[in-house]
């Protein structure tokens, strides 16, 4: 996680704090839906938090990845290769995942579908 993302989960957090801060002032001095309304808009922040962290993630694999396929060749290479590798089947993928291949490990028979 980079200083941006850090300081951004800190403003997320402060901003929850004061919500919760504002649902408990409301819970003992004000209307209980306001109360409520309170609590549930602290919980917003900390999603936030779980997204900076997860995006955070995914930035520090993506750059193991280039600094891994930079040592072996070339990088977009790397990654279409990875994105290729993590596809269903050929078929799967030219078809945006309506169909399967015949040898595909994910494919249903056309009697069991549903349609």
């Amino acid at each position: 996680m980079n200083c941006s993302s850090r300081l951004l989960c800190v403003l997320y957090v402060a901003t929850s704090a004061g919500l919760v801060w504002t649902s408990v002032l409301e819970f003992r001095y004000g209307p209980v839906w306001a109360a409520c309304l309170f609590a549930a808009a602290g919980l917003v922040p900390l999603i936030a938090v779980v997204r900076e962290t997860v995006i955070g993630e995914q930035r520090r694999w993506l750059l193991e990845m280039v600094a891994r396929a930079g040592r072996e060749g070339d990088a977009a290479e790397a990654i279409v290769r990875a994105e290729l590798d993590s596809a269903c089947c050929e078929r799967w993928w030219t078809s945006l995942g309506n169909e399967h291949d015949v040898t595909c490990r994910h494919g249903m028979p056309r009697s069991s579908s549903a349609a």
